[in-house]
């Protein structure tokens, strides 16, 4: 018989890619989890394969970098370096053989674009075989994977789906958007792969930025400054301006795969645009796509900490208005991702959820990037733990100081503790509602976060005043004292000493409600409710003032605002209604919430005594209905989805209705107009060409008003 020779070799795309849980991800490579074993067949002519005779070696290359794992009959496979072990021999009836080797790549392996290739040495010749090309991916099913999640319901929501549900929106009217993470779509892993080829890090130092690469610390770092194109060939540019024309309004994305595309396309020119749910979506579709567990959290009332002092200075006039004095911000929301991953630089403790904020705010060793940051170490306060605690720990427990003040002087101040990271929030693994997470950034102690006066859309207001002088104490020329306000909280302030001292008053009280949830097209609703604590009638001044405001800084101009005097009797409570009128806020900018910060302060005729309540709350867009008419949906077949809209301005309104669905071939976009008050009712064939659960969402871009709707409808897809 002749010497043994190989005649093809089969990496068995298929059956591997479903054992290592791939199967869907689109890749002109075969895609593989590290520190699990595939298999390799070869089918030979000749003699069969002889240990003794013949060598079978396997060179694993990375770049300039490889190992070689000789074929083996009796080696178990290991969790520490790359082993080939003889599975079993095939004689097929056609004379032709076989047999099967078992390739194991240890579980700490670089992740990245591999090149097999294999060696056979036998007493008379050597010959080169050329296998193909293998995509390594971390591995969370494998427990000395150091991206390792124990529950398999966990793993499926944090890595395997490609349905998400974002959050934003204020703590009393939250705004839920679906997104659709596209890890599935056609050449999006080889995309996210270029995101670490294309890094600074790997153009400076190849060899250590390969070896590096077996590190989920160490990715998460590069990816966080990769997403944005701040000081790198990085995937977004941000845009809080509301110019729009030269790219894409960042509220009308809806998924990653356009972005990422784009992005690859144009030779990775940064897309046009971004803000901070976009760049997060984006880079949990790469984190997913790579094998780490990745979920999307919002954080409401999100401090943006310039100076490092852990306060957020915030300025008013008289009349209510909130003034640009600071670099601080508070962001309405803010969202980051978390991901899964152990932490052995930072000791016990501190593995499991781990901050990243690709969204460009501060510099993070030199680059516009943030964390890994522990979510353990935020709650514990380590702020002396990398990477990037102490942002972090600003951003949900900054002290937020109000002052108002009147020709440079400080009149009053006060302090809250409690507003900042009101509610931490993510998707509900298996579920398309929120989950609660703000007790994994906060103790109880820091966590009162006035959920009880958000229940409903009541609004929350932060009141204080100077009180008689006799009651203060003096510190230097200020004076300080704690009391409790309207809210039932304890509060701190301080103000300048005053001529006249005021005597035995025990002051007004303010607060703000609104009647009902703000939604774009209706009157904006809200009463205020004063409290006279003397026994003695009293004349105040009432000034209101509506901002417009974008999410993410202060406030601008006011758009609506109201002054008049009041007459009070003694120990009186009196509620004043007002009506803010939709074509006084009507939207200027394709958002879609528009957001609003409301203030009134009320004015002591007689004592000059000043009380302040303030509130920010958003204006809901209408939401598109989506139905399907079979619940019963199969894979590649046509179904048709019905979108509903009722039109609830008093004008026409035209735009252009997209609809999508994850592992749906293409979008469909029509354009149309409404008249006022019609309901608009439009069919639209799809076909799902995945199984599992998907998501179908539709968007409508108005341009008069200029606001973007959203909608989502999620559908189970039955294999065939």
């Amino acid at each position: 018989m002749d010497e043994f020779k190989v005649r093809t070799i089969d990496l068995q795309q298929v059956q591997n890619q479903t054992r290592h849980k791939t199967d869907g991800l689109s890749s002109s490579t075969l895609v593989l989890r590290r520190g699990q074993a595939f298999t390799v067949t070869i089918n030979f002519d000749g003699q069969p394969f002889d240990p003794m005779k013949e060598k079978l070696i396997f060179r694993i290359i990375l770049g300039p970098l490889y190992v070689e794992a000789p074929v083996s009959v009796s080696r178990q496979p290991s969790l520490t370096q790359w082993t080939a072990v003889l599975e079993k021999c095939i004689r097929n009836p056609t004379g032709h053989s076989a047999f099967s080797v078992s390739l194991s790549s240890p579980a700490s392996a670089s992740i990245g674009a591999y090149t097999l290739h294999l060696r056979v040495e036998t007493r008379l010749s050597e010959e080169a075989y050329f296998l193909g090309q293998v995509t390594l991916l971390c591995n969370p099913w494998c427990p000395a994977d150091s991206v390792f999640l124990q529950a398999e319901d966990l793993r499926t929501e944090y890595v395997k789906s490609d349905i998400g549900l974002l959050f934003k929106g204020s703590p009393g009217n939250i705004v839920p958007q679906s997104w659709s993470f596209d890890q599935y779509e056609k050449g999006i892993l080889d995309i996210c792969m270029k995101l670490l080829q294309v890094s600074p890090q790997h153009q400076e130092d190849i060899v250590k930025d390969l070896l590096n690469r077996s590190n989920p610390v160490y990715i998460s770092r590069v990816i966080s400054a990769m997403v944005n194109s701040n000081d790198d060939k990085g995937v977004l540019m941000g845009n809080w301006s509301g110019d729009y024309k030269d790219g894409v309004n960042p509220s009308q994305w809806s998924g990653s795969a356009d972005i990422l595309r784009m992005w690859s396309e144009t030779q990775f020119s940064p897309v046009k645009y971004g803000q901070c749910w976009v760049f997060a979506a984006v880079m949990c579709t790469v984190m997913r796509a790579l094998g780490i567990p990745t979920r999307v959290v919002t954080n409401f009332n999100s401090a943006h900490d310039t100076d490092g002092n852990m306060t957020i200075e915030e300025y008013y006039n008289e009349k209510g208005e909130k003034l640009s004095m600071s670099r601080d911000s508070i962001w309405n929301f803010h969202v980051w991702v978390e991901s899964w991953m152990k932490r052995p630089d930072l000791g016990q403790g501190y593995d499991g959820w781990q901050v990243l904020d690709p969204t460009p705010q501060e510099m993070s060793a030199g680059m516009f990037r943030c964390g890994p940051a522990a979510v353990t170490a935020i709650y514990e306060r380590r702020v002396d733990a990398q990477y990037d605690v102490p942002f972090v720990y600003a951003e949900v427990n900054a002290d937020v100081r109000t002052m108002i003040v009147r020709n440079g002087r400080v009149l009053s101040t006060s302090v809250d503790k409690r507003r900042v990271g009101a509610l931490i929030s993510t998707k509900r693994p298996g579920s398309m509602s929120m989950q609660d997470i703000t007790s994994e950034y906060k103790t109880e102690e820091d966590e009162n976060t006035y959920r009880g006066s958000m229940a409903g859309v009541t609004g929350r207001s932060t009141t204080f005043r100077c009180e008689p002088q006799s009651d203060r104490i003096m510190v230097g020329n200020t004076c300080s004292r704690s009391l409790t306000g309207v809210t039932g909280r304890s509060i701190t302030f301080s103000c300048e000493p005053q001529s006249d001292r005021i005597m035995a008053s025990k002051g007004v009280e303010v607060s703000l409600q609104l009647l009902k949830a703000p939604v774009v097209g209706e009157n904006i609703s809200f009463n205020i409710i004063i409290t006279n604590n003397d026994a003695a009638p009293k004349l105040l001044r009432k000034h209101v003032n509506a901002q417009n405001k974008e999410y993410n800084r202060n406030p601008t101009e006011t758009f609506w605002e109201a002054h008049d005097d009041i007459k009070i009797g003694p120990k009186e409570t009196v509620t004043i209604q007002h009506e803010i009128s939709f074509k006084e806020y009507m939207l200027t900018e394709a958002e879609e919430d528009s957001l609003v910060n409301l203030a009134v302060v009320i004015e002591d005729v007689k004592s000059q005594e000043r009380v302040l309540a303030s509130e920010e709350f958003n204006i809901r867009s209408p939401s598109l209905n989506i139905q399907v008419q079979n619940e019963y949906v199969v894979i590649n077949t046509q179904q048709v989805a019905t979108v509903t809209f009722t039109n609830p301005f008093s004008t026409a309104v035209s735009g252009e209705l997209i609809v999508a669905c994850s592992g749906l071939q293409e979008k469909i976009q029509t354009r149309l107009t409404i008249r006022p008050r019609e309901t608009m009712r439009v069919p639209i064939n799809f076909t799902p060409r995945m199984a599992g659960a998907k998501m179908l969402y539709a968007s409508l871009v108005l341009m008069n008003p200029l606001t973007v709707l959203h909608g989502f409808k999620t559908i189970n897809v039955q294999g065939s």
